[in-house]
């Protein structure tokens, strides 16, 4: 199995940019297709972004798909998430998550393993 730790989260001003990284131990990082989720106060933890093995495959939630972007690193066992202009609205607990599969799955209950997550604040 692989062990996930997020870092990078903080509180930032609206229109500002900040990246997540995602780091992976254990089990070979390179076997798992990679997300990002997030989750605001009072309500459901939502898909951000995924990203298959190799880094060639990435989906993304419409909310996001313009001002974030998802990449890993696999030499360092790294996931990240570079995050732009960034709104009071993406304030939430973001978490990485894992699972060994070949597609790029959506649906939180697809994915097998997670970090306990970093918190984003956009405030002014």
């Amino acid at each position: 199995q692989v062990q996930l730790v997020e870092s990078g989260g903080g509180l930032v001003q609206p229109g500002d940019s900040l990246r997540l990284s995602c780091q992976g131990s254990g089990r070979t990082f390179s076997d798992y297709s990679m997300a990002w989720f997030r989750q605001a106060p009072g309500k459901e933890r939502e898909f951000v972004g995924s990203i298959n093995w190799s880094g060639s495959r990435k989906y993304y939630a419409n909310s996001v798909s313009s001002r974030f972007t998802i990449s890993r690193d696999n030499a360092k066992n790294t996931l990240y998430l570079e995050m732009k202009s960034l709104t009071p609205e993406d304030t939430a607990v973001y978490h990485c998550a894992a699972v060994i599969v070949a597609g790029l799955p959506m649906g939180d209950d697809e994915y097998q393993f997670w970090g306990p997550g970093t918190q984003v604040t956009v405030s002014s």
